[in-house]
C-alpha cells in the first residue's frame, strides 16, 4: 500500500505537469508582445506624448527583470508551484488594472504588475526538473524556455485581430481569462514539489539586484530618447556600475545570497548566461523588423502593403517553430549534448539572418525567414536550461534559471533599443515630423543580429564539452538514449545515491527508486539508470524510506537517515533474488 500510491501520483503528475506548465509560460508570453499591434496609437489612446507612452512598454519590461531572478529564489525556499500561482495572480490583477483604464499612470501600474509573471518561466522550468522522470526532462524545459518565443510570436496575430477589430482594451481582459485559465489549471494538475533550499530570503540582496536592474535597463530602454551621451543616461550607467558592484561584495559575504555569484562564475553558467543575451538579441531583431516591413505601404517601393493581422500571421511561424522543435531538441540533445544542440541553433539562426537579407520583398519570403530563425532560437532557447541544470546543485534551479531568463530579458531589451536606435536614425524624412523606416535600416538591423549570433557562437564553442562536476557533486553517467537525456542532470546535493543490484551483485537498469518522507509522502523518484545508479535530492534532514521495484524482482524497502548535510548518503539498493509475475 505503502509503494503503489506514490507511484500513482508520479504518473499522475508527469502526464499533465508538462501542458499545463507550457501553457503557463505561453500566457506569461504574451504580456511582452501583446501591445505589439498598437505601440505606435498609444500616444493617441493615453492622450500622451510618444516619450511617455513608451513607459507603458518600459514598465512591463523593468518589473519582469527584477522580478524573474527573486521569484525563482523564493520558489525555491518556500514552493516553486506556490510562486507561480502567485506570478500568475499578479499578472491577472495587473491586465484587469490595464482593462479598466485609459490613464497613463493606471496604465503603467498594471503594465507593471503583468510584468511579474515573468518569473513562471524559470519556475516552471524548476517544477518540471524536481518531479518528471528523466527520459521526459529534456523535452519538456525544451518546450518551457521556448514558451517565451512561442507565446509572444502567437499573440501577434491574435492581438492584431482584436485590436483591429474591437476596443483595444479587449486585449487585457483577454490576457486576464488565459491567466485565470492557468492558475487553475495549475491548481489542478500541479503538484508542489518537495525540494527546498536551506536559508532565509535575502531582502537587502532583493533590494540591491532591483534598483542594480532598474538603473542598468532605465537608460538601455530610454536611451535613445534622452540621448546616448546626456548626463540622464550616462549618470543611470554609473549608478547602476556602483550599485551592482556593492550588491556583488555584499552577496559574496553572506551564508545564503539571493544569487549564487560563485556558482555563477563558474565557466559552464557564465558563458550560458552570456549566450543567453546574444540569443535574446537575435529574437527581438526579427519580431521589431519584419511586422514593420509587412505592414508599410507598397508606395515607398519596398513596404509589402500588408494589414496588421496578415502580417502578424506571416510572423506567427516563429512561435510555431519553436514550438515543434522541442521534441527535436530533446533527440539531438540526448544523442549530442545540449551544448553542441545550443551551437546548431546559433548557425541555424545565423543562416536565418543571412538568408533574411536577400528575403524582404513578398510576404512569402518572411514566413521562410520567421521559420527559419524559429527554429534556430527554438534549438538555442531549449539548449539554455539544460546547461543551467546541468550546472548548478537542484537546491538553486529556481534561482539559476531565473538569473539565465533575466539575461535573456537584458539581451531583448538591448536588442530594442539599438534596432530602435538604428531605424530610427536610417528612417527617411518624409515632412511633417514623419519618418519612415527604410530597407537600408532593416539589413543592418539583421546584420547587428548576425553578429549578436556569431559572438554567442563563440561563446558556446568555449563551453565545457561535459559539465564538470562539483567537489561534492556526482555525476550519473548514462549510456543508453533515454538515460542521455540529463546525463548529469540527476546531480544530487543533500540526497542519497548508489545502486540498484540483484542477488548476484549485478547492477539493475531502469528500477524504479522513490524515496518516501516520515509521513508517507513521496519525496522523489527516479529511475535507475544503464550502470544501476540512481540518485535522489532530499527536501530535509530527518528519516526516509528508499523503495525500489524493477521487473522480475520482488519489491525492496530499505530505511535510511540523512543528517542535512551537503554530503550525499551512499545506499546501494540489493533487490530480493526471487522473481514475481506481473
Amino acid at each position: 500500500m505503502t509503494h503503489t500510491r506514490p507511484d500513482h501520483t508520479t504518473r499522475e503528475a508527469g502526464g499533465a505537469v508538462v501542458p499545463v506548465l507550457a501553457f503557463a509560460g505561453i500566457v506569461v508570453a504574451v504580456m511582452q508582445t501583446l501591445l505589439v499591434p498598437v505601440i505606435k496609437d498609444l500616444p493617441q489612446l493615453l492622450d500622451t506624448a510618444p516619450s511617455n507612452a513608451t513607459w507603458v512598454l518600459t514598465s512591463t519590461l523593468l518589473s519582469g527583470a527584477v522580478a524573474t531572478p527573486i521569484m525563482g529564489r523564493l520558489g525555491d525556499l518556500y514552493g516553486k508551484r506556490r510562486m507561480l500561482i502567485l506570478s500568475l495572480s499578479v499578472m491577472v490583477v495587473g491586465a484587469l488594472v490595464s482593462a479598466l483604464t485609459s490613464q497613463l499612470l493606471l496604465m503603467i501600474a498594471g503594465r507593471t504588475l503583468q510584468g511579474f509573471a515573468m518569473g513562471a518561466i524559470p519556475l516552471g522550468i524548476g517544477l518540471m526538473r524536481d518531479m518528471l522522470p528523466r527520459e521526459r526532462l529534456a523535452s519538456a524545459m525544451a518546450l518551457m524556455s521556448s514558451s517565451i518565443g512561442v507565446g509572444g510570436g502567437l499573440a501577434l496575430p491574435a492581438a492584431a485581430l482584436v485590436a483591429q477589430h474591437t476596443d483595444w482594451h479587449a486585449l487585457f481582459y483577454g490576457a486576464a481569462g488565459l491567466g485565470v485559465l492557468a492558475i487553475g489549471l495549475t491548481l489542478l494538475a500541479v503538484p508542489e514539489s518537495p525540494a527546498r533550499a536551506k536559508g532565509s530570503f535575502d531582502h537587502p540582496g532583493a533590494v540591491g539586484l532591483s534598483a542594480g536592474l532598474v538603473l542598468l535597463l532605465l537608460p538601455i530602454t530610454k536611451g535613445s530618447d534622452w540621448g546616448w551621451s546626456s548626463g540622464t543616461t550616462l549618470g543611470l550607467f554609473g549608478a547602476a556600475l556602483a550599485v551592482l558592484l556593492l550588491w556583488g561584495v555584499y552577496e559574496l559575504r553572506i551564508p545564503a545570497p539571493l544569487v549564487d555569484l560563485r556558482t555563477t562564475a563558474r565557466r559552464e553558467v557564465l558563458l550560458t548566461n552570456l549566450a543567453s543575451i546574444m540569443v535574446g538579441v537575435s529574437f527581438y531583431v526579427v519580431s521589431l523588423v519584419l511586422p514593420q516591413l509587412l505592414q508599410l505601404p507598397t508606395a515607398t517601393g519596398y513596404g509589402l502593403g500588408q494589414s496588421m493581422v496578415v502580417a502578424g500571421l506571416c510572423v506567427a511561424p516563429l512561435g510555431l517553430t519553436m514550438m515543434f522543435t522541442a521534441p527535436v531538441y530533446a533527440r539531438l540533445s540526448a544523442r549530442y549534448g545540449p551544448r553542441t544542440t545550443l551551437i546548431i541553433g546559433l548557425l541555424v539562426i545565423a543562416a536565418g539572418y543571412a538568408g533574411g537579407l536577400g528575403l524582404m520583398h513578398a510576404a512569402w519570403q518572411t514566413i521562410i525567414t520567421s521559420m527559419v530563425l524559429g527554429a534556430g532560437i527554438g534549438l538555442a532557447y531549449s539548449s539554455l536550461p539544460a546547461l543551467i541544470v546541468g550546472a548548478v546543485p537542484a537546491s538553486e534551479t529556481g534561482a539559476a534559471n531565473g538569473l539565465n531568463t533575466l539575461m535573456r530579458s537584458i539581451g531583448t531589451s538591448v536588442s530594442s533599443a539599438v534596432i530602435g536606435m538604428v531605424l530610427a536614425n536610417t528612417a527617411h524624412d518624409l515632412g511633417g515630423g514623419v519618418a519612415v523606416p527604410t530597407m537600408h535600416g532593416f539589413r543592418v538591423s539583421f546584420l547587428i543580429a548576425t553578429a549578436a549570433v556569431l559572438v554567442g557562437l563563440v561563446l558556446a564553442v568555449f563551453l565545457p564539452r561535459t559539465p564538470r562536476p562539483a567537489a561534492q557533486h556526482t555525476q550519473l553517467r548514462a549510456s543508453s538514449e533515454e538515460d542521455a537525456v540529463l546525463e548529469r542532470a540527476e546531480e544530487v546535493l543533500r540526497g542519497f545515491r548508489g545502486r540498484v543490484l540483484d542477488a548476484s551483485g549485478a547492477p539493475v537498469a531502469r528500477a524504479k527508486v522513490t524515496l518516501i518522507d516520515r509521513r508517507g509522502r513521496q519525496a522523489g523518484a527516479t529511475l535507475s539508470g544503464h550502470d544501476g545508479g540512481y540518485a535522489l535530492p532530499v527536501p530535509s534532514e530527518g528519516p526516509y524510506v528508499l523503495a525500489a521495484r524493477a521487473a522480475g524482482h520482488g519489491p525492496l524497502a530499505s530505511a535510511a537517515t540523512h543528517a542535512g548535510d551537503e554530503r550525499p548518503v551512499e545506499l546501494d539498493l540489493p533487490l530480493p533474488g526471487e522473481t514475481v509475475t506481473a
